[in-house]
């Protein structure tokens, strides 16, 4: 099975930047790696009035678009419930590491990015399940802190706890 690696954090304390530095060093180690993100809101992969977003409109469960770069595969989940990390997991392609922004509450090893100045409380403060806190100011945490600021330094932590080289 694919290593699994958690990002959490409040909104806006920089998540997704993190991930997007690190994705170049992962690669630079020769790792393959896919990201997973989990959003509270709804989202479109093509503007409306495109043709996947009318076939989806029109009432098709499942659209991919494809062409010689990418594809996507968007699904429609109507009454059905949210896929679970671990069926999410499943759809995605052999992977060296899987990076997931999100699932507060999932059972993976993970790290908190966690901004004091936002003035929001720190999860790992009510969470004994996180193995350490990327932060951009001084803090006694209880757990090792990581420089928000130094991606590398985050990417060589997730590869050392998971074994990867």
């Amino acid at each position: 099975m694919t290593p699994v690696f958690g990002i959490a954090g409040r909104s806006g304390s920089g998540k997704t930047t993190l991930i997007e530095a690190m994705l170049p060093l992962l690669g630079a180690r020769g790792l393959k790696v896919s990201v997973i993100k989990h959003s509270h809101h709804d989202f479109e992969m093509e503007p409306p009035g495109k043709d996947s977003a009318r076939f989806r409109q029109a009432g098709a469960l499942e659209v991919m678009v494809a062409s010689p770069y990418r594809y996507a595969i968007v699904h429609e989940l109507r009454d059905a419930p949210e896929p679970t990390l671990e069926e999410q997991l499943e759809r995605l392609a052999p992977a060296d590491l899987v990076l997931v922004e999100g699932f507060k509450l999932a059972a993976i090893p993970r790290i908190e990015v966690y901004r004091p100045a936002l003035g929001k409380p720190p999860l790992h403060a009510d969470d004994g399940s996180f193995l350490a806190v990327v932060t951009d100011a001084p803090l006694a945490a209880g757990l090792p802190c990581l420089p928000l600021n130094e991606p590398a330094r985050v990417a060589d932590f997730i590869c050392r706890t998971l074994g990867l080289g």
